[in-house]
């Protein structure tokens, strides 16, 4: 795993009404600190990358649909630079998934809904310096492949 991502099993209460799912909490060891909360809808097929950033991290919790996540080290100095991981997140997998500054991550809707993806920054959007760096999606810097390998 690469150094510092973390991830949270998140738990689903039911009953015949339906169900809670408690996603975060103030004092959640995962959580650093909290900046803002945004969601983001996206279409099936629909691939969101690669970018990652200097001074924040991202908490990542998909609510609808299913989205796979690939995480790779960018940190020179980290123990795990240059690593892979990939994640699966949504209704099927119900986490929320950690993803340290100078870890390049993105991600693409799976299935056949569209994807409803919670973002819990560390650190507010700041519109004038925005804190991203990016690659293309499809970059040979990141050895990665965005197809469905197990058909």
């Amino acid at each position: 795993m690469i150094l510092g991502v973390e991830t949270k099993q998140l738990l689903k209460h039911a009953d015949d009404r339906g169900f809670l799912m408690e996603i975060l909490r103030s004092d959640d060891a995962i959580m650093e600190t909290f900046g803002q909360v945004y969601v983001s809808m996206n279409h099936p097929g629909v691939v969101r990358a690669w970018h990652w950033h200097e001074h924040q991290e991202d908490l990542f919790c998909c609510i609808q649909g299913m989205i796979q996540v690939p995480l790779y080290d960018m940190r020179e100095d980290s123990p795990t630079y240059a690593e892979l991981n990939e994640f699966f997140l949504g209704e099927h997998h119900p986490i929320v998934l950690r993803i340290p500054r100078g870890v390049a991550h993105g991600y693409k809707t799976i299935g056949v809904i569209p994807s409803l993806l919670l973002n819990f920054p560390s650190r507010p959007y700041n519109r004038e310096q925005p804190d991203e760096l990016r690659l293309a999606w499809n970059t040979e810097k990141i050895p990665y492949s965005w197809e469905t390998r197990f058909r």
